[in-house]
């Protein structure tokens, strides 16, 4: 079997869906997105014994659920232009043993305002349970 069509299989054993060609943009032609393309993108690299370290995958997919904090800050996947991640590229980087991208230039910040919206979101609405749950049995 051909490299190529293993990480087909590959793909179709993840996903359900058995990539047309070697082309195929995992992301957008097969629907794996968010948190599955996350995953997906962790075993193949885990069962092909790839090394990871020039991985950015806010270049490739997007994140899943809802932020308030991405009203005000966008997050990485939004401040670039997505580079689409085939079965030919896989196969490629079995061969070679390591993830190989020219990521363009790009400035990411280290920190992410949107995340900390969120956990302050989140924190003052616990909080404000407690203090209603507290006025509620105690006053």
């Amino acid at each position: 079997m051909s490299r190529i069509n293993e990480i087909r299989n590959f793909l179709e054993d993840y996903s359900g869906v058995y990539p047309d060609n070697e082309d195929t943009d995992i992301f957008k032609d097969m629907g794996v997105v968010g948190d599955d393309f996350h995953e997906m993108i962790k075993k193949y690299a885990k069962q092909y014994q790839l090394d990871m370290t020039d991985y950015l995958w806010y270049f490739h997919t997007d994140e899943e659920g809802q932020s308030i904090g991405g009203v005000f800050y966008k997050a990485p996947y939004q401040k670039v232009q997505r580079i689409p991640v085939t079965p030919k590229m896989l196969a490629y980087f079995i061969e070679i043993k390591k993830w190989k991208i020219d990521y363009p230039k790009h400035e990411i910040p280290k920190s992410r305002p949107d995340l900390l919206i969120n956990k302050i979101i989140v924190f003052s609405f616990f909080i404000g349970v407690l203090i209603w749950l507290a006025y509620k049995f105690f006053v």
